[in-house]
């Protein structure tokens, strides 16, 4: 006959929830329902946690997950841009997340790189098909920064992350834009200490803003495939050893 101890043998306590993932649930179950949209105003923290029959600190902790998760902002005072307002900022949200990641090893060089050149490479595609005017403006003035020769490092790139980023969005896709700027953000001090760190900078840059081109000259021509190749050659070209320096 088996006995209480053996029983409960390799078996552990069903853990009880926090009551702010309660919280939670009941905020994510309005916005699944479309009672909640982006720029609606929450409850106030009083209101909400005697509608949720919770205390006030449970309230607290969830709006602090939902603003950390880019899902939320705050303002005080009065009027319609006060109290707490469901927005929308997955990239920042989602920037903040890798980089943690990266930093504490729980995403390797190689793993973040390949990533970056699936999502890349998709969007680049999409671009192709999907840019608009003003997308493409946006490509010409990030590549313009680039192709200046009296850029600093720093100008230089933040005009590589503002062009990547571009690409991203005239792809027309929400998620694959939302992450690809994420990822590319997120590698973004990474690659500037890559880039100061070239005592062939200058030959660097202009061969970089050389592939830039190449990518920009496929999207406007609508050549889906020649953007996809050309953003995959360009990543693959700058991280030849495909992961062993940190990103």
């Amino acid at each position: 006959m088996t006995g209480p101890d053996e029983a409960r043998d390799g078996w552990e306590p069903v853990s009880r929830p926090r009551t702010y993932e309660l919280v939670l649930d009941r905020i994510e179950e309005q916005i699944a329902s479309g009672r909640l949209h982006v720029g609606d105003r929450l409850p106030a923290e009083r209101e909400l946690a005697a509608a949720l029959g919770v205390s006030r600190v449970a309230v607290r902790e969830a709006i602090r997950v939902l603003q950390a998760m880019g899902l939320i902002s705050q303002a005080t005072g009065s009027g319609r841009d006060a109290g707490t307002i469901l927005t929308s900022a997955p990239a920042e949200a989602l920037t903040r997340l890798i980089r943690l990641h990266v930093l504490v090893a729980s995403v390797n060089s190689k793993d973040l790189v390949r990533a970056r050149i699936t999502l890349e490479r998709e969007s680049a595609a999409l671009a192709a098909t999907h840019a608009t005017e003003q997308d493409l403006r946006h490509l010409a003035e990030a590549l313009a920064d680039m192709e200046n020769p009296a850029s600093t490092v720093e100008q230089f790139n933040d005009a590589d992350t503002a062009f990547h980023v571009a690409i991203a969005r005239a792809s027309g896709n929400t998620l694959v834009a939302e992450l690809t700027t994420a990822l590319r953000n997120a590698m973004r001090s990474t690659l500037l200490t890559r880039l100061q760190g070239r005592p062939d900078y200058p030959e660097v840059a202009a061969q970089l803003s050389s592939e830039h081109r190449r990518i920009y000259d496929a999207i406007v021509a609508r050549d889906s495939q020649k953007a996809a190749d050309e953003v995959a050659a360009h990543i693959e070209g700058f991280y030849p050893d495909l992961g062993s320096d940190p990103a």
